[in-house]
């Protein structure tokens, strides 16, 4: 599927500004959206908005279909009668640094989790009979996965987050009277978690509503693989490579390549595609389709997995050791237009790439990805240059999990260095605007640039760095660094590329 051409920004709705730790879906959120019209952009992308897992990776997250509770904006749970103004009032350290330049996960998470317990218990106690009644209505829409989801949390609180094939073996084993005893002992905290899932939907439909009232459309991003500690693996186990015990047998990663020399053992469990195949894919159907509930575009994550995934034993510590196996292919992706049609998905066609993925791809009509930091390590024949690039692709200066342009450039190495110097005609003196240049100017359809480089800041803001697992996703920006000539520039340069 060809997108029209146009540009856009990836930022996390965690690194917006705001009072209580973290950025949300509040009034920054809409702020940042005014701010993209004014800069003439017509995409936001963002990371996945499920919940954070282990590291605060929003790629490890508690299930497949739940948002973020931390993205939940306390204001106007305030104004809905449930919080009150000192509820509001900052605690010492939720800013993070002095600076506020990152998130201290450990004082804004239990600040915001204590506020949206408090808040649901005053909905469940004074709840109007217009809440209520739209709270049922979420329920029903959502029953499909949001009482296993909701139980699923309610008794990771209660057993220290251990993995669920330690629970007490009825319970791991999802037995009916074992399930019946855990929904009536945990009825409250479940009303709780449903509760939070209940605001999120709510506040984000309002949020992309206003942003797709303005010109601004939402891409998504969705992980191939999920999380072992989900609602989805322990309510699906026969889906998964699990042994009888629950316990995975293999995992996902990929092998050593440019980011890590042992690889990346991400250790997510993996699928039995035969078992999905058996039901034509139902639950990647219903994945895909609640995706599209909140986004306008999705970004599939690791696509080249759906060709061909490496395979780590459970048992290695590192990724070196594994073994390629095919995915699903061309069945799965049928499925989903069946059921679906066809859907704006970018697929993210990055690392050890070869012919099956490439023909995948193209077969569905999928855009690719090119990353122009990546461009400058070989020849002319590079498929991230600029003058390689398709118009079916979606050209970025770098990713999430990329060094920004200004911090990659500091450490390229001399062949990169006068690859790139050569190849823009530039000293070097501005690379992260060169970068946004050369990817407006592109014959790609979308271009996306992290606000990281539109701000050309330095590597301390780079939001992630794979294979190290903590000390990540926490990068923050404030409104004070944004000036009226980033907005200006980039509304130029989409004016002089036809974005």
């Amino acid at each position: 599927m060809r997108f029209p051409r146009a540009s856009g920004v990836l930022l996390h709705p965690t690194s917006l500004p705001g009072p209580h730790g973290s950025g949300d879906l509040g009034p920054e959120a809409y702020h940042f959206v005014d701010w993209l019209v004014a800069a003439g952009q017509k995409l936001w992308q963002l990371l996945p908005l499920a919940g954070i897992g282990p590291g605060n990776s929003p790629y490890m997250s508690n299930s497949a279909f739940a948002g973020n509770a931390l993205l939940v904006d306390l204001a106007e749970l305030q104004e809905q009668g449930w919080l009150d103004a000192a509820d509001l009032a900052p605690v010492p350290g939720l800013a993070g640094a002095a600076d506020d330049a990152q998130i201290d996960f450990s004082v804004m998470y239990p600040f915001r989790m204590e506020r949206l317990a408090k808040a649901a218990a005053r909905f469940a106690a004074n709840g109007t009979p217009a809440q209520q009644a739209d709270f049922a209505a979420f329920h029903a829409d959502h029953a499909s996965w949001l009482t296993d989801y909701a139980l699923f949390m309610s008794i990771c609180e209660s057993c220290g987050w251990q993995d669920w094939c330690e629970w007490e073996p009825g319970l791991a084993a999802r037995k009916p009277a074992a399930l019946a005893a855990a929904t009536a002992r945990h009825a409250e905290r479940m009303a709780f978690w449903q509760f939070c899932q209940w605001r999120f939907y709510r506040q984000w439909a309002a949020l992309k509503a206003y942003a797709n009232g303005r010109g601004v459309q939402i891409i998504g991003d969705t992980p191939i693989f999920i999380a072992y500690l989900s609602a989805e693996v322990w309510a699906n186990q026969h889906l998964f490579e699990l042994d009888e015990a629950g316990r995975p047998t293999v995992v996902a990663g990929v092998p050593p390549d440019f980011f890590a020399a042992t690889g990346q053992r991400w250790g997510n469990p993996l699928y039995r595609w035969a078992e999905h195949a058996k039901d034509g894919y139902a639950w990647w159907v219903e994945r895909i389709r609640r995706t599209f509930e909140l986004v306008d575009i999705v970004r599939i994550d690791h696509f080249r997995g759906f060709a061909g995934y490496w395979e780590i034993p459970a048992s290695e510590p590192t990724a070196m050791n594994g073994q390629w196996l095919p995915g699903p292919g061309e069945p799965l992706f049928k499925a989903i237009n069946k059921a679906l049609g066809p859907m704006p998905i970018i697929a993210e066609d990055l690392g050890v790439i070869t012919p099956d993925v490439e023909a995948l791809r193209k077969k569905f009509g999928l855009p690719g990805m090119r990353i122009l930091q990546f461009a400058f390590n070989g020849d002319a024949s590079d498929r991230f240059l600029p003058h390689n690039h398709e118009p079916d692709t979606v050209v970025y200066t770098g990713t999430h999990d990329n060094d920004t342009v200004a911090g990659w450039w500091a450490t390229a190495t001399d062949h990169e260095r006068h690859y790139a110097r050569g190849y823009f005609n530039t000293d070097g003196h501005d690379m992260p605007w060169t970068f946004i240049r050369a990817a407006m100017a592109s014959v790609a359809d979308t271009c996306v640039h992290p606000l990281q480089d539109v701000l050309a800041l330095p590597s301390e803001c780079r939001m992630n760095f794979p294979g190290q697992e903590s000390g990540w996703w926490g990068w923050r920006f404030q409104w004070a660094q944004v000036q009226p000539w980033h907005a200006q520039r980039l509304a130029e340069l989409g004016r002089l590329y036809g974005r």
